[in-house]
């Protein structure tokens, strides 16, 4: 893949030529205007490689230019250039989806290097993607079904986010399918050849999880019988995915706020660092703005993470996806039960109900209703008698006539039941789900004769 045609956007007639010139004898085929609308003009005109275009210009912003070429052509390889060069303002490039910036004045061959590595990032990306499709994978994008508004502008933002190596901030409810996100990210990215590496920061004991994300030499604390390698040397030159980062220890956060800025990690107990290459990942499932404000989590640590920022939809604001999700869940299910006959199609009433369904456990409880579904029904239709958390709910609740009192505790009993239906009866995650503490959780499980409801040993 070449990116031979390249266009030049700069309000300076003199940079227009000396850059005209110097592609030229690089072997590229350059074009030059002088402002954002002659630059659209001339994209709308002729197929285009990439585009150098400059930050600041009296015809209009460059940044702004930018943010219309991508959201016209959101493939394109575009390059910034200014002479007001600032760590800011190539952040903010990069955010809105610059390959790369350039500070002006730059070396005659600066310019064509960068380039030629964004020519071998896009071949490397098309070989991928080809080896993939000859695989039969489910890779990148495809494993990330929905058509809403809402999933194909997180589509293009992926795209966008996965040429560049700086750190995504994934933010979304329980269940919305942030590793799948991480993962594709990964896997349409110039790493995609190197480790994945998941973390749920969550589920590690805060006395481990340091030694598991950084490693630990022989003798640093008892039991470590033996030097060991840790995840971020694992992930080395590709992609390490921090799933619920708000868990993380603050301690902790202190090394890997070290981690970004360095790019090194220390073990515990050594006293040298070493140098890793590796793209971060982070997920949440908290309001880490609040966790901020409370101390519980660093505030530099949060901006370190919060390059590019990624909100995933929860199920709710995507209802139309639900048909779609749901073949995709029978057609998988089909194969990994072995079902015998294997479903054809979800019934009328109950595709109605699934719609209807506010889905505090987003696509995960989706799954998870349709896989129950599949093992307790005989035939090749699901029917809406087979989706016991969603069969008759509305009528199911008690006549309370007009009294807001027995409304509201009829709806909390039933958002609470349907909260540990999703979690299996965990009540600490369903506590989550219902926006309380545990402990309030508790007391009306108590004050609704629920104590001994969905039980699970874990709690």
């Amino acid at each position: 893949m070449s990116l031979r045609n390249v266009l030049i956007v700069d309000d300076d007639p003199g940079m227009r030529q000396m850059l005209a010139l110097l592609l030229r004898s690089k072997g590229y085929q350059p074009a030059a205007v002088d402002g954002p609308a002659h630059a659209l003009e001339e994209l709308e005109a002729r197929p285009y490689d990439a585009v150098l275009c400059d930050v600041r210009m009296p015809g209009g912003d460059g940044l702004g230019l930018l943010s219309e070429i991508l959201r016209r052509l959101p493939e394109m390889t575009v390059v910034m250039m200014s002479a007001y060069g600032s760590e800011e303002v190539a952040v903010e490039a990069m955010k809105l989806g610059a390959y790369d910036y350039v500070g002006k004045p730059f070396r005659p061959d600066e310019v064509a290097l960068v380039l030629r590595k964004a020519e071998e990032r896009e071949k490397l990306r098309r070989e991928n993607v080809r080896l993939r499709e000859r695989l039969g994978g489910r890779a990148g994008l495809t494993a990330l079904v929905g058509a809403s508004s809402a999933m194909q502008e997180l589509h293009r933002s992926i795209r966008k986010a996965a040429a560049v190596s700086s750190t995504v901030l994934l933010v979304g409810e329980s269940g919305t399918g942030k590793e799948l996100v991480a993962r594709a990210l990964h896997e349409l990215s110039p790493r995609v050849s190197q480790p994945f590496v998941a973390v749920n920061c969550g589920a590690i004991p805060d006395e481990l999880i340091e030694s598991e994300l950084f490693g630990h030499v022989k003798g640093a604390f008892t039991n470590a019988t033996a030097t060991k390698k840790g995840l971020f040397t694992e992930a080395d030159g590709g992609t390490i995915f921090l799933d619920e980062i708000g868990e993380l220890p603050y301690a902790v956060q202190v090394s890997l706020l070290r981690t970004l800025q360095e790019s090194e990690v220390r073990r515990v107990g050594d006293t040298q660092s070493s140098h890793v290459d590796v793209r971060v990942v982070a997920a949440t499932s908290r309001n880490l703005d609040a966790a901020v404000a409370s101390g519980a989590f660093r505030q530099d640590l949060f901006y370190r993470l919060n390059v590019l920022p990624l909100r995933l939809p929860p199920l709710r604001e995507r209802l139309d996806d639900i048909p779609l999700l749901a073949r995709h869940f029978v057609e998988k299910l089909n194969l990994e039960l072995r079902r015998t006959p294997r479903v054809r199609e979800i019934a009328e009433d109950a595709m109605e109900a699934l719609r209807a369904h506010r889905w505090p456990g987003n696509v995960r409880e989706l799954e998870n209703l349709i896989e129950r579904a599949m093992v307790l029904a005989d035939g090749d239709v699901l029917p809406l008698s087979a989706f016991a958390g969603l069969e008759g709910r509305p009528a199911a609740r008690p006549d309370t006539g007009l009294s807001i009192k027995q409304g509201v505790r009829a709806l909390e009993i039933d958002l609470i039941r349907r909260a540990l239906e999703t979690t299996n009866g965990n009540r600490t995650r369903a506590s989550a789900l219902l926006e309380i503490s545990h402990r309030a959780l508790l007391y009306k499980l108590k004050e609704y004769g629920l104590a001994d409801w969905g039980r699970r040993k874990s709690d």
